[in-house]
């Protein structure tokens, strides 16, 4: 079998979730001994196929860019007996490839664009666009790999006409052998970071919850830090929010720490190692790598009641959730209450992490989905 990645997102040029699955996917599935071809956005690699705009093309909307890529990917899929594509981005080359070449057309969901009608501030008329070409590719894949329960119910709500029976769960994973506990004091030296903290990883985006998250801290116990690893702010709009809201607590309270960049791996596991908590305030959340990177490195989650959260984080097992309806006060009070009472408990927090620990090396290693996958992959075959 041999098998098409479609892809953006591909190392070095990673900046969220889908990027970690897709890099890991394709590694474990070449582990078990899949032939896998991977076909990407941006610059040269040495390990894929890239497409990239031309200097003239740059100045398009960032949909219609994607959609003249997939264009061009398509075009070289012919060899290909599954197409696997990843996020909107990438979903119409399976598309067309399925219609060209009959190959079979799979999709994970790893977001759908209905659930985030805030991106029209980013994409503008090409939010349109991008539900298109997201809504078409749903409608006619063979089939549909959802990364949570929480987003097969998503999917099924957001698109009625995908057939509920080429829909197949499977989460995303986590290597418990490269995120493991690691503290490393040089790196909380080399970011000024003083202990206990609460830490925030992810992308400055509205359905990351960050400003609820730094509102809530106006509430929380002085004597706890927290530590901000966020970047990759995708419009302008919220980085000047988040950006004024970051420096206006850093004002009143001592020991909040933004890192607003990417960070090398060793580090950022420093950073899960080190923390009391780990904080996930998602307003909208398929699964959350995040939390499974968390849990892995021994630490405690305190996550939002949305989406997969709750298929990760065993509420009162490896941490604890805080209901959102859409109020943004109750949320952040909420919030606040869990945090302070959480890091009075370092005990309790021990006892968390150490379950999170357990349970994401029990149901989410990358062998064990890398196999569900090709099973699927071989399924679709047949039929």
């Amino acid at each position: 079998m041999k098998v098409g990645i479609v892809t953006k997102e591909w190392p070095p040029e990673i900046y969220g979730g889908a990027g970690v699955h897709v890099k890991n996917l394709t590694a474990a599935l070449e582990k078990i001994g899949t032939q896998i071809e991977v076909h990407c956005f941006g610059k040269e690699r040495a390990d894929a196929r890239n497409y990239q705009l031309s200097e003239g093309d740059k100045q398009l909307n960032p949909a219609i860019a994607a959609l003249k890529l997939n264009i061009e990917i398509a075009s070289n899929l012919a060899e290909v007996e599954v197409v696997h594509t990843h996020t909107w981005y990438a979903n119409y080359a399976g598309v067309l490839a399925q219609k060209i070449y009959k190959s079979k057309s799979v999709l994970t969901a790893h977001s759908l664009e209905p659930d985030r009608p805030w991106k029209e501030a980013q994409l503008g008329g090409g939010y349109r666009v991008s539900s298109f070409i997201e809504k078409t590719a749903y409608e006619n894949a063979d089939g549909i790999i959802a990364v949570s329960k929480g987003t097969k119910a998503d999917i099924l709500r957001a698109y009625p006409f995908v057939d509920p029976n080429k829909i197949s769960v499977i989460y995303n994973g986590i290597d418990s052998n490269i995120y493991f506990p690691q503290t490393s004091f040089s790196t909380l030296e080399k970011y000024h970071i003083q202990t206990p903290y609460s830490l925030f990883v992810g992308r400055i985006t509205r359905q990351k919850g960050l400003e609820h998250l730094i509102n809530a801290w106006q509430d929380v116990s002085p004597e706890f830090g927290l530590v901000i690893a966020a970047g990759a702010p995708d419009e302008p709009e919220i980085a000047k929010r988040v950006t004024d809201a970051i420096l206006h607590l850093q004002k009143n309270r001592k020991n909040v720490i933004w890192i607003n960049q990417m960070l090398p791996q060793n580090e950022l596991i420093s950073l899960y190692s080190s923390a009391a908590l780990f904080i996930c305030p998602s307003i909208y959340e398929p699964l959350g790598i995040v939390n499974l990177e968390a849990m892995a490195c021994q630490t405690a989650v305190l996550g939002s009641r949305v989406g997969g959260i709750p298929e990760v984080v065993a509420d009162g097992v490896t941490g604890e959730l805080v209901d959102y309806s859409g109020n943004a006060s109750e949320f952040e009070n909420s919030l606040a209450q869990s945090i302070n009472k959480l890091m009075s408990n370092p005990e309790l927090l021990e006892k968390y992490g150490l379950a999170g620990r357990k349970r994401v090396q029990n149901e989410f290693s990358w062998d064990q989905i890398a196999h569900q996958t090709l099973d699927y992959y071989q399924n679709l075959l047949n039929q």
